[in-house]
């Protein structure tokens, strides 16, 4: 059995394969305070909620764009499982060839799910990722990496909103009833959330207007879940997206 952990800005997703087979997909808060001690009982207690063993763990591989923290989940899972984690960068093999300026300043987490929609999906390929921020990267027909566009998430945006006005409250993010809002709270509903939607819809215009060509559209992440269905485009929405990218680095690497 193999343990994916991917650490973002906001959220640690976790999951386990067997056979190739995704078991289970979990998030928890990405907490800078934490020892490796407490990040280990964490995992031992997804873990064994899903009635697995962490002697059963036979190998992991950590992607992260938070590089305070890769290190004690390193620690966490050797302690836990007596396995050393492979960590998605320089010196690991992920088949991309990225025509940036400076591949090594792409992000693992680009790099993974890069990995997994050329394994998964028709190309040329555009794959967003709406976390703390929004990323989209594309992949042209020959599977390379040419590039893509970094934004405010949308929980960033909205609590930038919330905090530099007096008389926004804060909101969930339940879609509103209607797009033209009659109160505040459904105004700022339909702003954050059909303002984000149309600018997803207006990026995907303009990157196959550069391509040339229609493009597959994948999303992941925490937030896609609330903008995809909006959208005008065909998304695909892939939860998992990121631990298949980095179960096939794994692969890879064994």
């Amino acid at each position: 059995m193999i343990l994916a952990i991917d650490i973002g800005n906001t959220n640690i997703v976790l999951g386990c394969t067997r056979g190739g087979k995704i078991l289970f997909t979990e998030r928890l808060s990405t907490d800078h305070s934490k020892t490796d001690l407490e990040h280990a009982i964490s995992i031992k207690n997804v873990l064994e909620m899903h009635g697995l063993n962490p002697g059963e763990i036979e190998g992991a591989i950590i992607g992260s764009v938070v590089p305070p923290i890769t290190p004690l989940f390193r620690r966490a899972l050797y302690k836990l499982t007596g396995c050393q984690a492979m960590i998605v960068g320089p010196g690991l093999k992920n088949g991309l060839n990225i025509q940036m300026d400076n591949p090594a300043q792409v992000g693992s987490d680009l790099i993974v799910g890069a990995v997994a929609g050329i394994a998964e999906y028709p190309l040329p390929l555009i794959i967003i990722d709406m976390g703390t921020a929004t990323t989209i990267c594309v992949i042209d027909e020959k599977k390379n990496y040419i590039g893509g566009m970094i934004m405010p998430g949308l929980r960033v945006s909205l609590d930038s909103l919330t905090s530099r006005t007096s008389q926004l409250p804060r909101i969930n993010l339940d879609p509103p009833k209607r797009l033209i809002g009659k109160n505040t709270i459904e105004c700022m509903k339909s702003g954050i959330l059909y303002g984000n939607a149309s600018c997803i819809d207006g990026m995907i215009d303009r990157i196959e207007k550069e391509l040339g060509q229609t493009a597959t559209v994948v999303a992941t992440g925490g937030l896609a879940g609330a903008i995809v269905p909006l959208c005008n485009h065909p998304i695909i929405l892939d939860d998992e997206l990121l631990l298949k990218g980095l179960l096939l680095i794994y692969e890879k690497n064994r």
